[in-house]
């Protein structure tokens, strides 16, 4: 410590009577010094004091080869760091934006809130950012900037983050294809960011991630089989419930308690009927929604439909086996209805519905009013 202490004091005695030649060497025998010792903290401060005062004097090149020089430095001192992430060069604050381990989350929101294109642009390209970070970038970020951050692995964004992603990925086929390719991106936003997507981004992702593409597939198609035959259209029952159900949404009378009263009485064919008329699904896909295992699609239907999660719950039970949910089941599915967004799921309904338009010639039971 005393060692240090002396050296970093004669440095500083040099940089106070010496030419800006002497200052220059002062300034990297002091880097040089720090890079290849072992010191403690306070040292590393105290070298800190010294470099960033010789920091301020230099020439934008020897401040950018100093900053190239701090970005791959494990004990860089924190003050160095700041000033030279927050200078107005992007050739200086470019390398310790990029690369250096040791600017916090703090500093980079600075940067990237206060700071031009070009900085935010080092910043997307880090090795690891978190969502804090991705928030301001997809906010303030030019097309450059959110394409490269949606092309970051390491890069971690929020739910918000996403979905403003998505709304800007509409009419940009680069940033809609490159976040669609990200394996983070929930299958509910995913829904969206392919309904909004043009149709040769579409097949690019269905090409590349064939699993989702698949899952959204399903989503939509025709139930057959089973669920035809126990809720076929031969059934006397159905027509009945139909001509009811109808009759109720033409005088404006149907909305979310008539659901909720059908589903706690099991009235299967009046929920479905009205469930079609109320989100223009054609029947069939009304019925998958409601019987399938995986309860995404039923979860997105009552959040674009607005409804409570008394309503929704009372669906859920409706379609499980024997009525029967689990509490842990019940608690999962009542955790993701909260993070749902009408909004979202909203244009994911949209996306159904487009995707059903042509269908429903083909023999599918479909609602006879549409509702948009």
């Amino acid at each position: 410590m005393d060692g240090a202490k002396t050296l970093l004091q004669d440095l500083d005695d040099a940089i106070a009577r010496g030419t800006d030649e002497s200052r220059a060497r002062a300034l990297w025998h002091a880097t040089d010094i720090l890079i290849t010792g072992r010191y403690s903290d306070d040292e590393i401060s105290m070298f800190g004091d010294v470099i960033g005062r010789l920091a301020d004097e230099i020439e934008v090149a020897a401040r950018a080869q100093l900053s190239e020089v701090m970005s791959a430095c494990d004990h860089a001192p924190l003050n160095v760091i700041e000033k030279l992430a927050l200078d107005d060069e992007i050739a200086v604050a470019g390398p310790v934006l990029r690369d250096s381990n040791r600017i916090d989350e703090k500093m980079l929101v600075e940067s990237a809130m206060t700071k031009g294109q070009a900085h935010l642009l080092a910043i997307s390209q880090r090795q690891s950012i978190g969502e804090a970070v991705t928030d301001v970038l997809v906010e303030r970020g030019n097309q450059e900037v959110v394409t490269s951050v949606a092309k970051n692995e390491g890069a971690r964004f929020s739910g918000s983050g996403l979905l403003h992603m998505v709304r800007r990925a509409e009419g940009d086929s680069i940033l809609a294809e490159q976040l669609g390719l990200r394996k983070d991106v929930p299958r509910h936003v995913f829904q969206q960011l392919i309904a909004k997507a043009s149709e040769d981004v579409r097949r690019r992702l269905e090409t590349e991630r064939p699993e989702m593409m698949a899952h959204i597939q399903s989503s939509v198609t025709e139930v057959t089989g089973d669920l035809q035959s126990k809720f076929g259209p031969s059934s006397r029952s159905y027509f009945v419930a139909k001509r009811v159900v109808t009759t109720q949404y033409r005088q404006g009378n149907l909305n979310q308690d008539s659901i909720s009263n059908y589903a706690r009485q099991h009235r299967f064919d009046e929920v479905q009927i009205g469930l079609s008329l109320l989100s223009a699904l054609p029947v069939d896909v009304i019925e998958r929604a409601l019987m399938d295992r995986n309860r995404e699609m039923i979860l997105v239907l009552c959040k674009a439909l607005d409804f409570s999660w008394d309503t929704t719950m009372s669906l859920l039970f409706l379609g499980a086996r024997d009525h029967l949910i689990t509490a842990r089941e019940l608690q999962d599915n009542e955790r993701e209805y909260g993070r749902l967004k009408i909004e979202t799921s909203r244009s994911i309904l949209k996306f159904y519905q487009s995707r059903k338009t042509g269908a429903g010639a083909e023999g599918g039971r479909q609602p006879e009013l549409q509702v948009h």
